[in-house]
């Protein structure tokens, strides 16, 4: 099967091979950590998960490499107010968000590279600017002159005429990121324009001059063109150059990076090394809160993963939600509603699984073997057309239902079996919650269940049906059967 990818770069769904035959080099934009990771941006990172998943099916090995930002200007504003340095204030929400992606299930990348250890790296690359004309100082700072690099603009089909004083500005810091989503083929939206003194009001800075202040958190480094900080952009160029290369087969991130971050980094990287650097670009939607609206820390409101699991929401539900009810080129709306039906999807998948462990007929009735094969290729053709999971998982439900009925009447034989159980596999390659357990919780339920089959066989009913309720309440139903107590997941009551 061909893998076909959505390229920004090129506007279109482009067949997928790497540069090395069977080694993936991916870069994708991570948090950063002056604040807990919203819901919005563990939908970015689960796409990541999703996307590395797949090239594994397809037979690829991956180098991942998912930066963490540990220096921006709101982390400067929070240290400075909190009376820290910014090591210490990152520290916590850099600890939460790998928490955060465990309990998500997501595949660790291989590299989390922090910018507060790169720095070597990024004033080696502002040198490299600097020396070829890219780059200059005005008043301490470095900016990049855009004007030098002639393609600046292609990955968000800016129109550079759009490019003019007080339309569109870039500065270093990463404030202003969600406010440059451009119109593909059409002229920039407006925004602020920057307070420093550059040659051109579309320059972006590539190292700030340091403050007072700044030295005391931590927060100040020596280079050759002055004592300072990096930009933003700056950062992800030189981290991935550090692990990765100066090409990249993937760089991927949220949709409000593609510009101007990723347009910058483009700019940096090809001028500084005088190659491609990234063959393909994959930009996933926002995810939208109860209003409608892109949820965003700057604005105030947002959900994290622990406010949903303090409603009882249980993080299998969650992932699932989270990747599989809507394409990654789809905006999705965040609701309980849409929680629970994710919730009730899981289980749905689980409960399947359970049944298929059970002893089937020696041969199948009718031709469910064959259907169970064209479902199986039907999901695979979905998740190599540009990860349509969502399309994958509608294959696969329907067919649950003919299978669930065929086991109910007996005909479910080996050959039907043993092509459910592969199918079952290929989904949870991708999805990861089919066999998903909670070991702790497994061995309690078990526990649980031993007591309450001695207390039956004592005749103490009320302790057996405290017990059966209790689990009931959790969410844990039992069902009595000639092979013993099994137990499943159900709606929690």
């Amino acid at each position: 099967m061909t893998l076909r990818l959505h390229n920004t770069l090129t506007g279109t769904k482009d067949v997928f091979e790497p540069l090395d035959d069977s080694h993936v080099r991916m870069y994708t934009c991570g948090p950063t950590v002056w604040n807990f990771a919203h819901i919005g941006n563990l939908r970015a990172f689960l796409f990541y998960d999703l996307l590395r998943r797949h090239l594994q099916v397809a037979g690829f090995r991956v180098t991942h490499v998912m930066n963490i930002t540990d220096i921006d200007d709101r982390i400067l504003d929070q240290a400075m107010h909190a009376g820290t340095t910014i090591a210490e204030y990152t520290k916590p929400y850099a600890e939460a968000f790998l928490a955060d992606m465990k309990t998500l299930r997501a595949q660790p990348a291989e590299q989390y590279p922090r910018a507060t250890e790169h720095i070597e790296e990024m004033i080696r690359m502002i040198s490299t600017l600097l020396e070829r004309g890219n780059a200059y100082v005005a008043d301490g700072d470095v900016y990049f002159r855009i004007a030098s690099f002639p393609r600046y603009g292609e990955l968000s089909h800016l129109d550079r005429e759009g490019l003019r004083a007080g339309v569109r500005v870039a500065r270093g810091g990463r404030g202003q990121k969600g406010s440059a989503r451009p119109a593909h083929g059409g002229e920039a939206p407006p925004i602020r324009q920057d307070r420093y003194d550059k040659e051109s009001v579309s320059d972006f800075a590539l190292w700030k001059k340091s403050q007072p202040v700044d030295e005391e958190i931590g927060a100040a480094w020596d280079a050759p063109f002055g004592k300072g900080r990096p930009g933003w952009h700056i950062e992800c160029s030189a981290m991935s150059k550090r692990y990765l290369g100066d090409t990249l087969d993937i760089h991927a991130g949220g949709v409000d990076l593609m510009f101007p971050h990723h347009e910058n980094e483009i700019a940096q990287s090809e001028a500084a090394n005088h190659r491609q650097f990234s063959r393909f670009w994959l930009h996933s939607e926002h995810l939208a809160d109860a209003t409608g609206e892109k949820m965003s820390k700057s604005a105030g409101g947002f959900t994290t993963l622990r406010d949903l699991l303090a409603a009882g929401h249980d993080p299998i539900a969650i992932r699932f939600f989270l990747i599989a009810n809507a394409h990654y080129r789809s905006r999705v709306r965040l609701s309980d509603e849409a929680l629970h039906a994710a919730g009730e999807q899981v289980r749905r998948l689980q409960d399947f699984a359970r049944r298929l462990q059970q002893p089937v007929a020696p041969k199948d009735g009718g031709r469910l073997a064959e259907r169970v094969a064209e479902v199986r290729h039907a999901y695979r053709e979905a998740l190599d057309d540009d990860l349509n999971l969502p399309q994958g998982m509608g294959h696969v439900f329907d067919l649950l239902r003919e299978a669930n009925a065929a086991l109910d009447s007996g005909g479910v034989g080996e050959a039907a079996a043993r092509e459910l159980l592969l199918l079952m596999a290929d989904v949870d390659a991708h999805v990861d919650v089919v066999t998903a357990r909670d070991m702790a919780l497994a061995g309690e339920v078990e526990q649980l269940i031993a007591q309450r089959e001695a207390a039956r066989k004592a005749r103490d009913f009320a302790t057996a049906d405290r017990i059966r309720d209790e689990l009931r309440a959790r969410g844990i139903a039992l069902e009595d059967s000639k092979e013993g107590v099994r137990w499943r997941r159900i709606a929690k009551v």
